[in-house]
């Protein structure tokens, strides 16, 4: 359940040096709710010490007023008064942010995931909200909010429900954006711009991961891998595969959709969609991730066969009780 403003905002007040951080290879809505946070934070709390902290900004989100001000955490050692943890499951998911967030002398978790692990010493989680960006407009005063602070929330909201496609979209994330567009945002750009815009790279990465893919469990779930050597070839990152995974849940027939890409010797990232009968947040959680019901992840270790082989056998039991 969400507590009162206080919660937040009255830390906030007591603490005269402060830091933002999110998970590690950050998306929209965790870019989205740090950037804005620290918009909000500098606005109407000048006489602050306000840094932000994300291992780095992916190109599609740069166009955010404040994105500038992002830095790795890698090698800093300062003692915050106050560390403000936005869209981030688990401790471990803060990357070199974490030893900041553990030195701080007061710390805040503020959250969507239901897999979350409670970490901070003031835990604001509510699973039930469709993004982070959206359960931080709650906190937020509107007459403070400006249309940067209204862009980078936008773009969380929208990052996390598909443009609203998603089941996770209520009527309240539906009232927040609107409230959020009568800031002036040109919220039409701000789709084209985060969301479907795709680098020809991009293109090529998705073309071959669809072209690639296979069809198991008699239909119902969809697989991709990527090799290291694939994406070396193609001069991309992982960064390269955002909205794969999306695209191939949409495969008709299929229920999940795994998309599972190198990320070292025997190591390898997996993204999860689920259509709604797979619970894949239970899944990640049991490799060691989390996540949502209908979207998440981890990092498995073995070969693309054990991998896929592991996983496998959780998704069909799940559809084999479901029955």
């Amino acid at each position: 359940m969400m507590k009162t403003m206080n919660d937040l905002f009255g830390r906030i007040k007591e603490a005269e040096t402060i830091a933002i951080g999110g998970h590690i290879r950050p998306d929209g809505d965790c870019v989205g709710s740090c950037v804005a946070l620290y918009l909000y934070l500098k606005k109407n709390y000048p006489d602050k010490k306000v840094s932000v902290y994300l291992d780095h900004v992916p190109q599609e989100f740069m166009f955010l007023t404040g994105t500038d001000a992002v830095i790795s955490a890698k090698g800093v050692e300062t003692c915050f008064d106050l560390f403000i943890s936005l869209d981030c499951g688990d401790l471990s998911r803060l990357g070199d942010a974490q030893a900041l967030f553990e030195q701080a002398k007061d710390t805040v978790n503020l959250d969507h995931h239901i897999t979350n692990e409670m970490f901070a010493g003031t835990n604001l989680v509510e699973a039930q909200r469709s993004s982070t960006s959206e359960l931080l407009y709650e906190y937020l005063e509107p007459e403070k909010i400006d249309k940067d602070i209204a862009a980078a929330l936008y773009t969380g909201i929208i990052f996390d429900t598909g443009i609203f496609r998603h089941s996770n979209t209520s009527r309240r994330t539906m009232e927040i954006a609107g409230h959020l567009m009568e800031y002036g945002i040109e919220h039409w750009k701000i789709i084209d711009e985060s969301f479907d815009q795709k680098t020809y790279i991009q293109n090529q990465i998705l073309g071959r991961c669809l072209l690639e893919s296979i069809l198991v469990l008699n239909g119902t779930l969809i697989v991709s891998c990527v090799t290291q050597k694939t994406l070396d070839f193609y001069e991309a990152t992982p960064d390269d595969l955002d909205g794969v995974v999306d695209q191939l849940r949409t495969t008709k027939g299929v229920e999940a959709a795994l998309l599972i890409y190198e990320t070292g010797v025997q190591e390898y990232k997996v993204s999860m969609r689920s259509n709604g009968v797979v619970d894949v947040s239970k899944i990640g959680a049991f490799f060691g991730g989390g996540g949502h019901k209908k979207a998440a992840g981890c990092t498995m270790h073995g070969s693309f066969y054990d991998v896929i082989n592991n996983l496998t056998e959780h998704i069909e039991e799940q559809l084999l009780n479901k029955e």
